[in-house]
């Protein structure tokens, strides 16, 4: 695996005292809150119903005062509801991937642009980018953060950029062979997807010059991580973001691949029990919530993501002093309640991807019969094991089965399928099916 030097875009911000970081967001949110508060009505109704006054919040100890936001809100409130400058001053609009009737969009101000283009430089540079750098990015372009957030935060460093969006494998590979790309930029689904294509189109992994891999987008897991990092013998770097806050960049890996950084001087993190909305302490898992504190077009006071982690307040080795997120182990929104059992698909994929024989595609498909849920596992053979005995292949569906149970504490029904059964996807992977009817 090539090595990837500690590099550092923003020594001043990055590696701020605490103690001054504290002050920075205190007064940040401060002027936040207040902008929210004379201009978005929706803000002002919530504060004046739970009696809290812009005065009352003197800093970050005073967050807890202030009532949440939800996504609901941006798609109540859609399109410009929730905007916190004129229309004038909006230089962007973008919407999250993958949503149903109303779309969620921000509006960007041209500081809501340079801020966020900051942030995915600081992401980039951790990852090792630097001018010398050529950085393929798959993401997609649009109203989706990925394609454009990474593209200016490469074009920031200094970087070659190759605006390839998403689709279109082939050229992919082609374009990152004869380009020479050295970082590319994508979800981690499609970027083992274009791992596994390198080879049946004829391609040499040593013929490439990759070195690392920003991917984010979706949640993934230490053993992805594994697959991605032997597939390409790269760096594989996770990276984390959403359009209500800022798009990817929020939060990054550093070269201790211990956690993301979260981007602290221009948003404020924390922890809450999902079920009472109390927050926790550093190092307990719940529902983590964001505050942006330099946004001026749609600022987001204490936006629930609904993404399950915990945050870490331990010293990096990295020298960077901002708080780190761990991986995302599940969401409150797509939790899957089994038999009274909450179960989450990065529980399934940590599984699958331990064992030998079974390639990273999976779905999980959820049916009810005879009003007892029933989930099925569908997990995709290796190209080797397809081939193998009957016997070999019964064992390891006895293997992935007992050890689902013992992980995520139900039984299921695990269906080896042939390699390549599972359809693919150049965005987001669709690793659920539910074919319950919960509304009865």
């Amino acid at each position: 695996m090539k090595v990837t030097e500690n590099k550092i875009y923003n020594p001043e911000a990055e590696c701020m005292d605490r103690a001054a970081l504290r002050e920075l967001q205190d007064r940040r949110l401060v002027e936040t809150v207040n902008r929210v508060y004379n201009n978005v009505p929706l803000y002002r109704e919530r504060m004046q119903a739970a009696g809290v006054k812009p005065e009352d919040i003197k800093g970050v100890d005073d967050l807890h005062l202030l009532p949440f936001t939800n996504k609901t809100d941006l798609r109540d409130e859609f399109p410009f509801g929730l905007l916190a400058a004129p229309k004038s001053e909006i230089v962007r609009i973008q919407g999250s991937s993958g949503t149903t009737g109303k779309p969620i969009v921000a509006g960007y101000t041209r500081n809501d642009v340079d801020v966020w283009t900051e942030m995915v430089a600081r992401s980039l540079t951790a990852a090792g980018a630097g001018k010398d750098d050529i950085i393929q990015v798959t993401y997609g372009y649009g109203l989706f953060t990925g394609g454009l957030g990474a593209h200016q935060g490469a074009s920031q460093v200094g970087a070659m950029v190759i605006p390839m969006s998403s689709g279109n494998t082939q050229r992919q590979l082609m374009m990152m062979h004869d380009l020479g790309a050295t970082m590319l930029c994508c979800t981690p689904s499609y970027a083992i997807y274009l791992g596994e294509s390198l080879k049946e189109l004829g391609y040499d992994p040593k013929e490439f010059r990759l070195k690392s891999g920003c991917f984010g987008a979706e949640p993934w897991t230490e053993e992805m991580r594994k697959k991605l990092e032997g597939l390409f013998d790269i760096n594989a770097y996770n990276i984390y973001g959403l359009t209500e806050i800022g798009g990817p960049g929020v939060a990054f890996e550093c070269c201790a691949k211990n956690g993301m950084h979260i981007n602290e001087d221009h948003v404020i993190a924390e922890i809450v029990d999902p079920e009472t909305g109390e927050p926790l302490p550093y190092g307990e898992s719940g529902e983590l919530v964001f505050t942006t504190i330099t946004k001026t077009g749609m600022p987001m006071i204490r936006y629930r993501t609904h993404d399950i982690c915990v945050l870490d307040d331990s010293p990096c080795p990295c020298g960077r002093t901002h708080l780190r997120m761990g991986r995302i182990t599940g969401r409150t929104d797509d939790m899957l309640i089994i038999r009274g059992v909450n179960v989450f698909p990065g529980q399934i994929e940590s599984v699958l991807l331990r064992i030998p024989g079974v390639a990273p595609h999976y779905q999980l498909i959820v049916d009810r019969v005879n009003s007892t849920d029933r989930l099925e596992v569908q997990v995709e053979l290796t190209d080797e094991m397809f081939s193998d005995t009957v016997a070999d292949v019964e064992k390891l569906q006895h293997t992935i089965t007992e050890q689902i149970k013992s992980v995520v504490g139900i039984a299921a029904k695990v269906k080896l399928v042939p390699p390549k059964a599972i359809p693919r996807s150049e965005g987001k992977s669709k690793r659920i099916i539910d074919n319950r009817d919960l509304t009865k």
